[in-house]
């Protein structure tokens, strides 16, 4: 090789490892806000998330090595619990998370304001949240809704794929249309909006149907959250955002954070997905029969066919294609993060668990974000809605 093609590519290897460098300090200097991880539902099966753990997407070692500085973790259970069992549910589910804090004081602490979470941000402990996935926890009562808010509930999703007396999901108005009693929010659930506004819990609009979603827009005084959500434009699903859904949420000042699930980022991920489990209808019905609780039968399915599903996963790409999307339609101020690790059988490639955030960050230097726009993406847009609902 000649001495010039020698220099060439020594500075090309110098240019590849500066960029390297750089989307990894860039990461490590934002602030990482992650809106939604169903981890905890790894911690009540007795897993002990302080140590590095083989299976799952998260752990508090992983969740330090990827970055997040701010943590939203799920509290959830189906609507098979129903009242009596959901709030007690959600009381034993944040009784798990303060233990694990309890436990590891050095690695992490939770934080009820935006100054607590500096605080830990300079004792570089990861930020505790909580977020409540389903406004049938509450039980129709704002007294369980008061007392969830002293736990620290940080925002509560209106509801999970399951509909409540006072607010229908985007399940149900997309599967049962005409045969709902009502559609969207009830006076009730207008009232709970705005005690929600009172107590400085942000109002979280994934899952929820389209009149739900315009009926909260309309009723909310303060910028509301989409935990979980990606772009129907792309991904045609009831769960994802329409263009003028996605508008109004800029119009409320609020933030929409990407869902990382391969299903909601990849129409032809979900065909793929479908057809494995076509191919495989002996398993998934007797697995199904065993269950009462079918969303039960389904995580066993889906963890039984992972290997498959692996097959179809999307590229990273299609990923920040979502967040791209927003930042284009309405501006760089109003998305953000909402893996849904630990809740999803598949991710993208080269996001196999919370390690491969800084991925994300890579990603968006190449599309050409300058680095105050990728601060804003990563965590600083879902910050300045913690603040305005909290203060």
């Amino acid at each position: 090789m000649s001495k010039s093609k020698t220099i060439f590519f020594c500075l090309l290897l110098v240019s590849i490892l500066a960029q390297a460098d750089d989307f990894k300090k860039l990461h490590e200097k934002a602030i990482v806000v992650d809106t939604h991880n169903d981890v905890l539902l790894r911690a009540m099966q007795g897993v002990d998330l302080s140590v590095r753990t083989t299976e799952g997407h998260s752990d508090l070692v992983r969740l330090k090595e990827g970055g997040v500085d701010v943590q939203i973790f799920s509290v959830w259970c189906g609507e098979n619990y129903g009242k009596g069992r959901a709030f007690n549910r959600a009381i034993e589910m944040i009784d798990t998370l303060e233990s694990l804090v309890k436990r590891n004081p050095n690695k992490i602490a939770f934080a009820r304001t935006p100054e607590q979470i500096e605080k830990n941000l300079r004792q570089k402990k990861i930020s505790a949240l909580i977020g409540v996935e389903g406004g049938h926890m509450i039980e129709d009562s704002l007294l369980y809704l008061d007392s969830l808010a002293k736990r620290g509930m940080n925002y509560l999703t209106l509801t999970w794929n399951n509909s409540t007396s006072w607010a229908t999901s985007a399940a149900d108005e997309t599967n049962k249309g005409d045969s709902l009693t009502h559609k969207g929010l009830t006076e009730h659930g207008k009232k709970i909006i705005r005690r929600m506004n009172d107590l400085g819990v942000m109002v979280d609009l994934s899952h929820v149907g389209e009149r739900t979603f315009w009926d909260a827009v309309n009723t909310t005084t303060k910028p509301v959250i989409v935990s979980h959500s990606s772009v129907y434009a792309i991904c045609p699903h009831s769960r994802n955002l329409n263009d003028e859904q996605i508008k109004a949420i800029a119009k409320n000042k609020g933030v929409i954070c990407v869902n990382f699930y391969s299903g909601f980022i990849d129409n032809v991920y979900s065909t793929r997905a479908k057809e494995v489990r076509r191919q495989n209808r002996l398993m998934v019905d007797s697995v199904k029969q065993l269950y009462d609780d079918q969303y039960q039968a389904s995580g066993i399915v889906d963890s039984i066919l992972a290997p498959k599903y692996n097959e179809a996963r999307p590229p990273l790409s299609v990923l920040v294609d979502h967040i791209d999307y927003i930042a284009k339609l309405v501006g760089v101020d109003y998305v953000g993060l909402g893996s849904d690790f630990d809740g999803i059988e598949s991710l993208p490639q080269e996001m196999d668990d919370v390690t491969y955030l800084p991925n994300i960050t890579r990603e968006l230097l190449k599309r050409g974000y300058k680095e105050k726009e990728i601060e804003k993406i990563l965590g600083g847009n879902v910050m300045r809605v913690f603040k305005a609902n909290v203060h």
